[in-house]
């Protein structure tokens, strides 16, 4: 089951309960939660409630961000743009793969100026983490994002951070840093580093979406996605 808990720096925002992370919706019958860590200039500002990504028509959202902060703004937008693409829940890989693309725009919106890193979870097993990870001007703090794959009482599971954690006044060791630009997807405890790497878990473990997964395969336009599904199906 997802865990997520978050620690907020309150640079963007006021301090109220309005701006706690984490942030949740519901979108196609399930849970969705956010975490975020960074600056993101693409929601700062008096607009940043009025960004619409991913190509999808502009219009009202379904979405709305509750406090002022960019990363509830984020959010809406990502859900927005997911809900205004398909109609019902799209397969594992077939969403990995959007939210990359998105998350891709809005890093170019300004790359320089941009700290992206967050945890989307949904459905009770999954976690997306992405990473675009900076230092704040004047701050000596890097802020990305770090995993580990460990044993627990009921099998592997993947533990996500800002910074390694320390046992015993060490550092852990076995700590993986997300690469600059890395997407993610965490299910179950085991991590999938491209779309079509969950594929397996769509077929045969977590069977979330049923025949979708060929009507998917079969009008999504990434190549690379589409071989894979091929070699699967």
């Amino acid at each position: 089951q997802n865990v997520i808990s978050h620690i907020r720096f309150a640079t963007e925002g006021s301090v109220c309960m309005d701006n706690v992370h984490q942030f949740s919706r519901q979108l196609f019958g399930k849970d969705w939660v956010f975490a975020h860590n960074g600056d993101v200039p693409m929601f700062k500002g008096t607009h940043k409630a009025n960004v619409w990504l991913g190509g999808t028509a502009r219009g009202k959202g379904v979405f709305e961000p509750i406090g002022d902060t960019d990363s509830e703004a984020l959010f809406c937008a990502i859900l927005n743009s997911v809900n205004a693409r398909f109609s019902s829940m799209p397969p594992l890989p077939v969403l990995h793969d959007y939210i990359n693309k998105l998350c891709q725009e809005i890093v170019s919106y300004d790359s320089k100026s941009t700290i992206l890193n967050f945890l989307l979870g949904f459905g009770g097993e999954i976690q997306i983490a992405y990473s675009w990870p900076g230092r704040r001007e004047g701050s000596r703090t890097w802020n990305g994002l770090h995993y580990k794959l460990k044993e627990g009482g009921q099998g592997q599971v993947a533990v996500i951070a800002t910074k390694p954690l320390v046992d015993s006044g060490e550092e852990e060791a076995g700590w993986v840093e997300l690469k600059r630009g890395e997407c993610l997807l965490f299910e179950n405890g085991e991590v999938h580093s491209a779309p079509g790497d969950s594929i397996d878990a769509e077929l045969y473990g977590l069977n979330l979406f049923d025949e979708s997964l060929l009507q998917f395969s079969q009008i999504w336009e990434a190549d690379a996605l589409s071989n894979s599904f091929d070699a699967h199906l």
